[in-house]
């Protein structure tokens, strides 16, 4: 049996959709003679929670934890929040919270690089190496490395470990690095820019393949990096049929409700204001229309909803497991996305 190394920066129980990308290629990996290993870390306390999905996770799978700076407790800090307090991801990406919110939203595009998570880096490299030595030592060395980015830092900790052991390394994109879509809303310096290319091309470079999950991004990354056409596929996010074939379909809601339903994050810049428009010309025109949002929603979103008289139209659902969100995704009648870019069209 060959050996991958899984690293990762989220691991269940945190609730992160972009979880379900290797807990599903992680199961199925022993059948083809791949025996998975995983190196994450120990305290991430930024993610909402889902425990459900700890019941994916095959008891004999290696899985391996080391610490890491957690930098959103500073964040919390600096805009006056308690260390227990929640803390979203739509708020995070907010300016319509004050000046220390927009500061720490400069800090964060052009201090950290190429992400907040990077300061994993050191304590990942220190521990990796002991784990590979060790897996060598126990005769079951590591084969391949895939990186799973977002966070991108991920992928420096993968190349650093390839290069050490020699070992093929392949990151997988679930989203884009360096033109990933809230940079465009987001001023960073030509420095920040610079050295965030240049860690992206160096990662590409060292790369033995690399994985997209959308057609679309693999081609923009075609585009500026040409040696990729021989050595990138694509993976598309998917689904596991027997989730959605044990929830059955619903769509009975009170007094011939209509639900539009959004799933995960909603920032600020998404903001559909046109929509809002149409939704309440419709209510007053006799429909009865509810928007429903799992996830976070931005708060200059909520503004606008709220400017647009839909106070009494729309339910905040926050996080859910999983499990429960496939019954919202069950009954609804529309579902809401708000891509910025073509990207993200699944």
């Amino acid at each position: 049996m060959k050996r991958v190394l899984f690293i990762t920066y989220y691991w269940p129980p945190s609730g992160k959709a972009s979880l379900h990308w290797p807990l599903a290629v992680i199961r199925h990996l022993p059948n083809f003679d791949w025996d998975p290993v995983v190196l994450t870390v120990e305290n991430e306390s930024f993610t909402e929670k889902d425990y459900s999905l700890l019941n994916e996770i095959n008891p004999a799978l290696k899985v391996y934890k080391t610490k890491a700076a957690e930098v959103f407790n500073l964040y919390k800090m600096f805009i006056g929040k308690k260390k227990d307090e929640s803390l979203s991801v739509s708020e995070t990406m907010s300016k319509d919270k004050g000046f220390r919110q927009r500061i720490s939203l400069w800090i964060r595009m052009n201090l950290f690089v190429p992400d907040a998570r990077v300061l994993w880096y050191p304590s990942a490299v220190k521990s990796g190496k002991k784990l590979l030595e060790l897996l060598k030592t126990n005769s079951e060395p590591i084969d391949v490395i895939i990186s799973i980015g977002t966070p991108h830092s991920t992928h420096l900790i993968g190349k650093k470990l390839s290069r050490i052991f020699n070992i093929p390394h392949i990151p997988l994109f679930t989203d884009p690095w360096t033109s990933i879509s809230y940079y465009k809303k987001f001023n960073r310096n030509f420095l920040a820019r610079a050295i965030d290319n240049r860690f992206e091309k160096k990662v590409i470079e060292n790369s033995t393949a690399v994985i997209f999950v959308t057609n679309n991004t693999r081609s923009e990354y075609i585009s500026k990096y040409p040696t990729l056409r021989n050595k990138s596929f694509v993976l598309y996010w998917g689904y596991n049929e027997e989730n959605f074939t044990q929830f059955p379909e619903s769509k009975q809601h009170p007094g011939n409700e209509k639900v539009l339903l959004h799933t995960g994050n909603l920032f600020d810049y998404q903001n559909p204001v046109n929509l809002w428009n149409t939704v309440r010309n419709r209510i007053n025109n006799g429909e009865n229309l509810r928007i429903r949002f799992t996830g976070t929603v931005g708060p200059a979103i909520i503004k606008s909803l709220e400017s647009k008289g839909l106070s009494d139209h729309y339910s905040l659902l926050g996080f859910l497991p999983y499990n429960e969100l496939m019954k919202e995704l069950m009954s609804a009648d529309f579902f809401l996305l708000c891509p910025y870019d073509k990207r993200h069209i699944p």
